[in-house]
């Protein structure tokens, strides 16, 4: 009989399971995606996997929660942070969606990855997305216009455009909403 884990052994062995299984839920897909494939990833035991983890939900749940809610804080922090609301609101934009698509859009099955959240687990989705709406909200002064930026940032990833033509759009979205910070020297 093995001995027990320490407990930062379990976390880092944790956490590499975690890498593996959203490796393979952006490459294969959640449908394709199997406790096989995801073990064989993180080098371990399909068995180990199953000590861990009751199922392929339950880790997708894990991989939600671990890469994109795991944000949450930060973007929090971001959105009450010093600095003009401009580059606040492109902070919280950054953590929330410029950095998770930066990993999603050269992926096979990016796409798929919120979709498969919003069925497997609406209420992380949900509180996902209600995360993002405080934190805009914040910054933009009211809920209603918050809704209407995020429903345009929404729209901003229709065509799965680069992570460079995603920040310019932000860029420009942002603008629309609250005013960038003027260069010094510079007049209008």
């Amino acid at each position: 009989m093995t001995a027990p884990l320490k407990e930062d052994e379990a976390a880092a062995r944790r956490s590499k399971i975690l890498l593996a299984a959203r490796w393979c839920f952006l490459s294969f897909g959640f449908a394709k995606t199997s406790f096989e494939d995801i073990a064989k990833r993180a080098n371990l035991s399909r068995t180990l996997l199953y000590r861990i983890f009751k199922d392929k939900e339950d880790i997708f749940k894990a991989v939600f929660v671990d890469w994109l809610v795991s944000r949450h804080p930060a973007a929090k922090q971001a959105a009450t942070a010093p600095g003009s609301p401009y580059e606040r609101l492109l902070n919280v934009c950054r953590l929330m969606v410029l950095d998770p698509w930066a990993e999603m859009v050269g992926a096979p099955m990016g796409r798929e990855f919120f979709d498969a959240c919003e069925r497997i687990d609406p209420v992380i989705d949900a509180q996902h997305r209600q995360v993002l709406l405080q934190c805009v909200s914040a910054i933009l002064g009211d809920e209603a216009s918050a809704e209407v930026f995020l429903l345009a940032l929404d729209g901003l990833l229709a065509d799965e455009p680069t992570t460079e033509v995603l920040e310019q759009r932000t860029r420009i979205l942002a603008a629309r909403f609250v005013p960038p910070p003027q260069e010094k020297g510079k007049r209008k």
